[in-house]
C-alpha cells in the first residue's frame, strides 16, 4: 500500500490533510475552504460534501464535455479517431459530469497519441488551464455556463473481450484499439503456430501504407519481445 500523490505532496509540504475511507459522514474541519478540486475520482460525490467550499467544487475533465462523460473519455476519443479533444473544468453537481463548465482547452488528436502519452498530456494542459482561470473564477468574473445535455455522450467500462484485434477489421481500427487499449486492457489476437495458435499481447504497433505492423508484442508465457525476435524463435521451433 502506498499513499495518494496528493497525501505525500500534502505531507511534504506541510499542508493538513485527510483521508477518509468513505465520504458518508465525513466531517471536515470546522473552518471555511475556498474550493474542492477534483480529478479521476470515478464516484458520485454527495451534495452535502460539494456545498461545502465557498466557490463549489470543481473537476478538471479529460473531454471537451458534453462529449464523453463518464469512465472512458481518453481510450474513446482514440478509438473514435476524433481531430480534436481537450480538456473541460467544470463546477461539479449531484449527476455525472453533468455540471457547468467554466473553462475549456483543445488539443490536436488525430491519432497522435497513445493512451498514457495522452493521459499525460492532457493533464498537463488540465493544470495550465486551472492555474489560469482559478483566480478570475473565485473573483468571480468568470461565470459557469450550462452544458447542452441534449448534445451528451456517456462512455464505458471496457472490458478484456474490447481488445481482441479482429484480423478481419480494418488496419486503422485494429492500430486505434493498440493506441487505446495499452496499458488497460491490453490488446490481443491469436497467431497461428507449428504447435497451435499462439496468443500475442500487441504492445506497440505502427501504420505502414494501410497496414498495419506489429512492433512489440508479448506471446503467453514469455517475456515481451519485438515482432522479428518472435518470427524467428517461432521458425526455428518449426
Amino acid at each position: 500500500m502506498t499513499s495518494p500523490l496528493a497525501k505525500t505532496w500534502a505531507e511534504e509540504n506541510d499542508i493538513p490533510f485527510i483521508q477518509p475511507a468513505s465520504l458518508k459522514g465525513l466531517n471536515f474541519p470546522e473552518e471555511k475552504f475556498d474550493f474542492f478540486l477534483v480529478a479521476s475520482y470515478g464516484k458520485i460525490i454527495p451534495q452535502e460534501i460539494l456545498n461545502i467550499p465557498t466557490h463549489g467544487t470543481l473537476n478538471i475533465h479529460p473531454s471537451l464535455l458534453p462529449k464523453y462523460r463518464g469512465p472512458s473519455p481518453l481510450e474513446t476519443a482514440i478509438l473514435n479517431g476524433d481531430e480534436e479533444t481537450g480538456v473541460a473544468i467544470m463546477l461539479v453537481d449531484a449527476l455525472m459530469d453533468h455540471g457547468p463548465i467554466i473553462a475549456m482547452e483543445k488539443i490536436e488528436l488525430a491519432d497522435k497519441y497513445n493512451f498514457e502519452q495522452l493521459r499525460d498530456k492532457l493533464s498537463d494542459v488540465g493544470t495550465e488551464l486551472l492555474i489560469k482561470i482559478l483566480p478570475d473564477y473565485l473573483a468571480g468574473k468568470i461565470s459557469p455556463e450550462p452544458q447542452d445535455h441534449e448534445q451528451a455522450t456517456v462512455t464505458k467500462k471496457f472490458t478484456k473481450e474490447d481488445g481482441f484485434l479482429d484480423q478481419q477489421a480494418p488496419a486503422l481500427s485494429r492500430f486505434r484499439q493498440i493506441l487505446a487499449f495499452n496499458p488497460w486492457p491490453g490488446t490481443y489476437f491469436d497467431y497461428p503456430g507449428p504447435a497451435g495458435k499462439i496468443r500475442l499481447i500487441v504492445k506497440q504497433a505502427h501504420l505502414e501504407e494501410d497496414k498495419l505492423v506489429y512492433d512489440r508484442v508479448v506471446p503467453e508465457g514469455r517475456k515481451e519481445m519485438d515482432w522479428k525476435s518472435f518470427l524467428n524463435g517461432l521458425h526455428a521451433a518449426e
